[in-house]
């Protein structure tokens, strides 16, 4: 068994800004990644994502994103930087190493349990598996008879196996907008929202939008955790100007899904080869206790710091003290708050000791 001060959830950026915040504060720390590699949910992403954010700010705590600092990076660009993020700082992360259980134990430890069998002792928990693992998939009136292909945006890719296809992309969002114009340069898109789509300017007076919200300090309000859901899309006339003129149309969310196709509330029902769900994320926190969780299923917390189980902490979690507490400019920041909280609590260490070396970063 592998003793530990604390264990970190999960190894994107979420985790990584956890692993550098616990860095120099005498705790002795593990990050547990159930993947391959490092980088969370960015490298499944759809290949033609660009952030819509400058590289300054998608940047962690104490590393510069490489090359010109007002561009806007790709998924690959990201997901590069975030592991030579853990390979600068050397951070101590174990890839393939699934958590599927946490419980508190006697002692006021917690053990965490892995798909291995392994189990990890440790006097606190960070849960960082962000708010991007787990896609949300509301459930549609008729989809269980619906014949054609249904899927969520995460596992969108590129366009290339769309070509020809009748498809309706269901989402107001920057995802459900970006692939729903992407795809309408190969096939017959439609995109289906519940209220015209809201833009915003991605650079009003010829400078990025993130500049004026840092600048004017609306970055630091805490808005709620929905307050992602009220922000619009962010375009600089690109994705107006394509539903305007009908690549994709954009139609008042269908009724429900039929055999072969859709329902539109007004209009006859209509083939349809593929449905697409850009309805956005949950948090990936299931193996956490139920006591850890309010009545809707989200985690009981006061910025980012348990109310329900003691020493058990998060970062990640959308609107968890402000609006881009899920994003890369705000992980880092909620990371410190966290770690300080705890290494409080912590205040007198346990004789841990580590059985086995830590295993490297594989990327």
């Amino acid at each position: 068994m592998t003793n530990v001060d604390v264990v970190v959830i999960g190894a994107g950026q979420a985790g990584l800004a956890a692993s550098h915040a616990l860095m120099d504060t005498g705790l002795s720390h593990v990050v547990l990644e159930a993947g391959e590699a490092v980088g969370g949910s960015w490298p499944h992403y759809y290949d033609s994502l660009t952030l819509f954010s400058p590289a300054r700010y998608c940047e962690l705590p104490g590393l510069q994103m490489p090359g010109d600092r007002d561009r806007y990076p790709t998924r690959d660009e990201a997901v590069a930087y975030l592991r030579r993020y853990a390979e600068h700082f050397e951070l101590p992360i174990r890839t393939r190493s699934r958590v599927v259980g946490v419980r508190p134990t006697a002692g006021n430890l917690w053990e965490v349990e892995l798909a291995s069998g392994e189990t990890v002792q440790t006097r606190a928990v960070i849960a960082a598996t962000g708010s991007f693992e787990r896609p949300h998939r509301p459930q549609l009136r008729g989809q269980d008879r619906y014949g054609g292909r249904l899927m969520h945006v995460s596992e969108y890719r590129r366009p290339a196996e769309f070509v020809g296809q009748r498809i309706v992309v269901v989402g107001a969002g920057n995802s459900g907008v970006q692939v729903a114009v992407e795809l309408s340069e190969v096939a017959d898109v439609t995109l289906a929202t519940r209220a015209p789509v809201s833009f915003r300017p991605q650079r009003p007076l010829g400078i990025d939008v993130h500049y004026w919200v840092a600048r004017s300090g609306v970055d630091r309000l805490p808005l709620g955790r929905r307050a992602g859901s009220s922000v619009g899309v962010l375009d600089a006339g690109h994705y107006a100007a394509a539903i305007a003129a009908g690549r994709p149309d954009r139609r008042e969310m269908f009724f429900g899904l039929t055999p072969d196709g859709v329902e539109w509330w007004e209009g006859p029902r209509e083939r349809v080869d593929t449905v697409i769900l850009a309805t956005g994320y949950r948090p990936s926190l299931d193996y956490l206790p139920t006591a850890a969780f309010a009545a809707d299923g989200y985690p009981l917390h006061r910025r980012g710091v348990s109310t329900a189980l003691p020493r058990l902490g998060y970062v990640g979690l959308p609107g968890q003290t402000s609006l881009p507490s899920s994003m890369l400019r705000g992980v880092g920041r909620d990371a410190e708050k966290v770690v300080r909280h705890l290494r409080r609590e912590l205040r007198t260490p346990l004789p841990l000791r580590l059985e086995r070396p830590l295993a490297e970063v594989r990327s």
